[in-house]
């Protein structure tokens, strides 16, 4: 049976899984009157909500006898992990591009990776059909980013189809060819990619990608067979990148992508991607082959994680109340099972007994994990996230980020001032049309940390940032963090309108009347800077005489709601966030006022 692996890359919402969900429709890879929903793909919550994809998926189509199998990898840098072992697995890639935005970071980030394992690109340019498309300028923009990812002469002579994914149609003439379904892709991938480089009679190999863990059959692991054949109930050797030995175990299941859904085998032959179960200690970047082999296939190391948080156990007065996992046990225990499966974390524990550090490759990548834990009915305290410093020859050094702006021209100013305080150094800005500028910074990962939010406020919600991870370099000294202080409750309770209209004068709260609160917890925010420690609960004193006019009615200015990134970013390192099922709250480290100043006065 001919065989194509062939990976999607595209930057975030350009329409990359919507493209697949189009191709499983037409391939009849599902019944006429099967239910399915939309972005197939993306079959995560936090996925289907924040339309993101965070998991490298795979998934086939057979296409007049030939078996395609594609795989959708993750757009964000963060999950950058993911991105380069996928790209091992496939031998062409689609490069999709948006025909308004052109190709961002991202897509460069995904492409440099795949130009440099020498996959063979197809460009589609999508959403040709919005009214703001400019599909020349986005094929010239294509052109010269595969230039400067130093693309080889075939690299450099891809094909163009120009495509509408919602639609499902495809074609390689905008102006002549009938728009009516993607045949015209199907064909281009079947002449244009060679098939997979494999080696059918020699023993069996293949190379781990992703690792998942199952409650029935233990660890899946899922990858690209390089050589030979593998059956069920053989037994096999795992080998780790120096060749030594791991483990030798028994194959309990060998599965394949079928359409969407995987599906037991018996047999898979070399150039297949397929999922294998009954390895206990093997994971990602092992070779998994038979006992006589004894080289293992060469992996891409994992580029190293630039961030790190420490996630603890909930202390707060209110601890327990909302999630029913809270002991540092079952914390730790779940923090191990992620690392498992996600290559790009790293967990190590600290000092103290109940807590962890957990290093990954961004903001988001972390949010997630929490925010995952969270729905599971985990409590923890997290730590204001701190970049990963590396020293080399005495000198040290942190991680840098190239950022890309796209603004309305009434912003730039504000935004450049915004940048250069976080010490970002402008190298490019141009105007792109439609009175919009697009600005490039190099700026310290460290200094970003928590700018996305002040950005979509600065730019009133119509700025577009995109950064991704570029490199070591010279440490930059100190970056002024939040300007203003806090306002610290002072009591345990229940916030009391009465006395929050009195507060809210001196600058903006988090919580309204009837929120609980306790003494170190982070109410709002002071207007000005140091922080100021405020009574939430104080009620009106009552007489028993009647009073000669009416009270004025109690008037509250709705509060500032603050999601898990936020909060991430806003606390100080004296400062905490609590994460419950129900609740996301910020409270200081101390949380009693004479232990605070004991703790500042030894800071100093």
């Amino acid at each position: 049976m001919k065989m194509r692996n062939i990976a999607i890359i595209a930057h975030v919402d350009h329409g990359k899984t919507t493209l697949v969900d189009a191709m499983l429709k037409q391939s009849g890879t599902f019944r006429e009157n099967q239910v399915v929903q939309e972005r197939i793909m993306d079959s995560n919550d936090i996925e289907r909500e924040r339309g993101i994809t965070i998991l490298a998926k795979a998934t086939s189509v057979e296409w007049h006898g030939a078996r395609i199998n594609i795989v959708d990898t993750p757009g964000h840098a963060d999950f950058g992990g993911e991105v380069e072992r996928i790209l091992n697995m496939v031998d062409g890639a689609i490069v999709l591009v948006d025909a308004a935005e052109g190709p961002l970071p991202q897509t460069k980030f995904v492409l440099s990776k795949a130009l440099k394992l020498g996959l063979r690109p197809i460009v589609v340019i999508n959403k040709v059909d919005r009214p703001d498309a400019r599909v020349e300028e986005v094929l010239n923009e294509m052109f010269d980013l595969f230039v400067m990812l130093d693309a080889n002469d075939e690299q450099l002579d891809f094909p163009v189809l120009y495509a509408c994914g919602r639609e499902g149609w495809a074609v390689e003439n905008l102006e002549k060819d009938e728009q009516k379904d993607l045949t015209p892709l199907f064909n281009v991938v079947m002449n244009h990619v060679p098939a997979p480089l494999c080696f059918p009679e020699a023993p069996f190999s293949m190379l781990v990608t992703t690792l998942e863990m199952d409650p029935f059959v233990g660890r899946i692991l899922t990858g690209k067979i390089y050589s030979g054949q593998i059956k069920l109930n053989s037994t096999m050797k795992a080998i780790s990148m120096d060749g030594t030995v791991i483990e030798n175990a028994r194959v309990s299941k060998i599965m394949a992508f079928r359409g969407v859904q995987r599906t037991a085998i018996d047999f898979a032959y070399a150039g297949d991607i397929v999922s294998i179960a009954g390895f206990k200690e093997a994971t990602v970047a092992d070779t998994l082959c038979d006992v006589n082999v004894m080289k293992a296939i060469k992996a891409e190391p994992i580029d190293p994680p630039t961030l790190a948080m420490t996630f603890s156990v909930n202390d707060s007065p209110y601890a327990g109340k909302d999630g029913s996992k809270v002991t540092s046990r079952m914390i730790g225990e779940r923090l191990m099972k992620e690392a498992e499966g996600n290559v790009a974390l790293k967990i190590k524990a600290t000092e103290q007994s109940d807590a962890f550090e957990v290093a990954g490759r961004g903001e988001l990548q972390l949010g997630i994990l929490i925010e995952t834990m969270r729905r599971e009915g985990f409590e923890l305290s997290i730590s204001r996230p701190r970049v990963l410093i590396k020293e080399e020859n005495g000198k040290r050094l942190e991680p840098y980020e190239d950022v890309v702006i796209d603004v309305d021209d009434a912003f730039t100013g504000n935004v450049a001032e915004k940048m250069g305080i976080r010490r970002a150094q402008m190298t490019d800005m141009r105007p792109i049309g439609g009175g919009k500028t697009r600005m490039t910074f190099k700026a310290p990962s460290r200094g970003l940390i928590g700018y996305h939010s002040e950005f979509l406020t600065d730019t009133s919600g119509t700025g577009i940032m995109n950064r991704i991870f570029s490199h070591y370099g010279e440490f930059l000294g100190e970056i002024s963090g939040r300007r203003n202080g806090v306002l610290i409750s002072i009591e345990t309770g229940v916030g009391v309108p009465y006395a929050l209209e009195k507060i809210q004068e001196r600058g903006e709260l988090f919580i309204t009347g009837g929120d609980a609160v306790y003494e170190g917890m982070i109410i709002g925010e002071n207007a000005k800077s140091g922080d100021l420690e405020v009574n939430p609960i104080k009620s009106k004193q009552l007489t028993n005489f009647r009073a000669s006019g009416k009270d004025d009615a109690t008037v509250l200015v709705p509060p500032r709601k603050i999601t898990l990134e936020q909060a991430m970013s806003y606390i100080e390192e004296d400062e905490l966030v609590e994460v419950t099922p129900n609740h996301i709250r910020l409270r200081k480290r101390h949380l009693d006022p004479h232990e605070r100043k004991r703790a500042s006065r030894a800071a100093e």
